[in-house]
């Protein structure tokens, strides 16, 4: 077998299910057939510096107008370079010049059950109040200011306080440990930290200023430290250096003009995990992530004024500011948020919201998807779900069985799903259905967005054939895309740029069917390699998550001295007892479903595998588990540690 041959990855799940969108669907949507999106695609494709200067000038607000589309290649890209713009601005200002000052921006509600509504006009207000006592604690352009917050309106606030003055803001997802927020502060030189003094979970009020504050004896940087009052639990206030949110805006003036900012402005940075390593700080700067977000927002949940959308990320995850804040927000829309878990007090909490809202687009994880089809159909069964039009999922893959529950099941079979692939890195989403001109594929993101030129190589960079999986890589500058990792330019260059040059390379493997549909079979190091066959992780997920027995799995390679590498599954089952007769059984049913090469050699039954808390499975220590080895690696993003001590027990045993 030739080298080329070896590093592409063997496909053995077919999908052949087409959801075509309904007339009525596509006779209003933006983009309303095929040919109309090809036409689109092709033009920013073969002519991106006429497409974005078309879009930008007509959909930004500049100070100062830019004085090319783009510059430069690959590393030291620059998008309109020489223009002066504002993502506050964008957001806030131009709608309320449009005439939508009166319009609803954000539906909050918390997990006690408070609400609250802000229009375009009040978040205004609040922003800028919070943005005059930012800068009276002496923040300006380029000071860091580290986020670490409850999903309540003050941390879009607080986000867009930043941009409005030029700050960078750091969200950090507020369930990370002392020690990770130390070090993310640390890294970015964070001037000002803000944070609450608790949040609500399942019930209980976390206590987040106290993290914090142990955070703060290893952040020499941070010389102010702003809570805002959530909980009413009471927390220690350090003088001189703590203040309270409701006290600094009380006296703040409402009047704060947005601060005319360079294109190329870095505005915020995120931090995600690396397989090795600290956590890179993604850097995205300020008109391309603005105009990228904006349009990818319009496109893909076709947007319209009448809808009610809601994102149920956390501002913590880069899906939270593009699709929560910036992106929405930008386009004019309505905004539902809230606080709390998907099953407090019960396993309905999302549907009740949905009916109680007249939610019309919802956009979710595979995650939680499965969560929901392991819980139960009667816990759907009690809402009136009629207000959805469309459906989105975020985050991974979503295996054909599951996607197929989700359009029958919340969408009533009548809703288009948008099964969006994208990054932290890339800004937006890249690949997705449009709704109104796309014929979905239970499991495949389908087509690339236009601005995005994919494509599937192997070790070469050799285009692989159809069918066939391979590194998927990105051939052409996007507006949205990643800007550099904070203070660390060299790893920026050697792990996006380096490999292929000239391409972005996304770290995911991929294959394009015979029809043009994208396919994403997992990271490239979640491959396994069985007797010479390379096997792609979500496929033989997606066979054992059809068993109906199977609420989640995991599949890893462990090794073996005969084949190379095992197959070995960690299954989480729903009505069914974890015995022997269903381990057989459900090496009968991959055989079945994919044949004998993709039958698991290890089945484990676990009450929860290992995820981050943005709900990504963590396999790289279930593949360590696995082969009996300790876990390696950052474990900061792992949500509960108790899953991973239960496997290593599980494991000794």
């Amino acid at each position: 077998m030739s080298e080329t041959a070896s590093s592409q990855i063997d496909n053995v799940m077919h999908e052949d299910r087409l959801f075509p969108p309904s007339r009525e669907f596509a006779t209003r949507a933006r983009i309303g057939s095929a040919e109309q999106y090809q036409e689109i695609y092709e033009r920013a494709k073969n002519d991106p510096h006429g497409f974005w200067d078309e879009i930008a000038k007509n959909e930004l607000h500049w100070f100062e107008p830019y004085t090319s589309v783009l510059e430069g290649e690959t590393t030291n890209v620059k998008w309109f370079a020489g223009g002066k713009t504002n993502l506050a601005y964008n957001c806030l200002d131009a709608n309320i010049a449009a005439g939508h000052g009166d319009r609803i921006a954000l539906i909050w509600e918390g997990e006690p059950g408070d609400q609250r509504t802000l229009t375009y006009t009040e978040l205004h207000t609040e922003v800028c109040k919070f943005a005059n006592a930012l800068k009276k604690l002496g923040v300006g352009v380029g000071d860091v200011v580290s986020i670490y917050m409850p999903m309540t309106p003050e941390i879009a606030i607080a986000m867009l306080a930043c941009v409005r003055i030029g700050a960078v803001h750091s969200v950090i997802f507020a369930g990370f440990s002392a020690e990770a927020i130390a070090d993310r502060n640390h890294d970015a030189s964070a001037k000002v930290q803000l944070t609450s003094d608790g949040l609500w979970r399942r019930g209980k009020c976390i206590p987040l200023k106290e993290t914090v504050d142990k955070a703060l004896e290893k952040s020499p940087t941070v010389e102010h430290c702003i809570v805002l009052k959530r909980c009413e639990n009471e927390c220690n206030m350090q003088e001189g250096r703590d203040h309270w949110w409701h006290e600094l805006v009380q006296s703040a003036s409402e009047d704060c003009p947005a601060t005319p900012l360079d294109s190329e402005t870095t505005s915020f940075i995120l931090y995600t995990s690396g397989s090795t390593g600290k956590p890179k700080g993604i850097r995205h700067t300020t008109a391309g992530y603005n105009i990228w977000t904006k349009k990818t927002f319009e496109w893909v949940f076709d947007y319209r004024d009448e809808d009610i959308y809601w994102c149920t990320a956390d501002c913590g995850w880069i899906t939270g500011h593009s699709y929560i804040v910036y992106g929405p927000l930008s386009a004019g829309a309505t905004c539902l948020m809230y606080e709390g878990a998907p099953n407090h007090p019960a396993e309905d909490r999302f549907w009740e919201l949905v009916e109680k809202y007249k939610v019309t687009i919802l956009y979710t994880a595979p995650t939680a998807i499965r969560a929901f089809v392991k819980w139960g159909d009667e816990h759907v069964d009690k809402h009136d779900l009629s207000s959805l039009r469309l459906l989105g999922t975020v985050g991974e893959g979503i295996n054909p069985d599951t996607w197929i529950w989700y359009h029958e099941k919340i969408g009533g079979g009548r809703c288009p799903i948008v099964d969006t692939w994208w990054q932290t890195e890339t800004g937006g989403i890249m690949l997705s259905p449009l709704p109104g001109a796309t014929a979905t594929k239970p499991g495949s993101c389908t087509q690339p967005l236009p601005g995005v030129v994919p494509v599937i190589v192997d070790e070469t960079l050799t285009p692989v054939e159809r069918n066939n999986g391979g590194m998927l890589c990105i051939s052409q500058p996007w507006p949205g895309m990643l800007r550099g990792i904070w203070g660390d330019e060299e790893r920026f260059k050697r792990q996006y740029w380096e490999t292929f040059p000239g391409n972005y390379l996304t770290g995911d493997n991929a294959r394009l069917d015979d029809d043009g549909y994208y396919w994403i079979m997992g990271r490239i190091d979640d491959v396994i390699n069985v007797s010479g066959h390379r096997l792609s992780t979500i496929e033989v997920e997606s066979a054992l998550v059809s068993h109906p027995n199977v609420a989640e799995c995991a599949a890893v390679g462990r090794p073996h001295e005969i084949k190379g590498q095992a197959i070995a599954v960690f299954v989480t089952i729903k009505d069914a007892e974890p015995t022997d007769e269903l381990r057989d059984d459900l090496r009968r049913h991959v055989r079945k479903e994919i044949g004998a090469l993709a039958v698991p050699d290890d089945i484990r039954f676990t009450e929860a595998v290992p995820k981050t808390r943005s709900g990504k499975i963590m396999r790289r220590l279930l593949r360590d588990i696995a082969a009996g080895h300790e876990a390696t690696g950052d474990t900061s993003t792992l949500e509960d540690f108790s899953v991973l001590a239960k496997l290593r027990e599980s494991d000794e045993q």
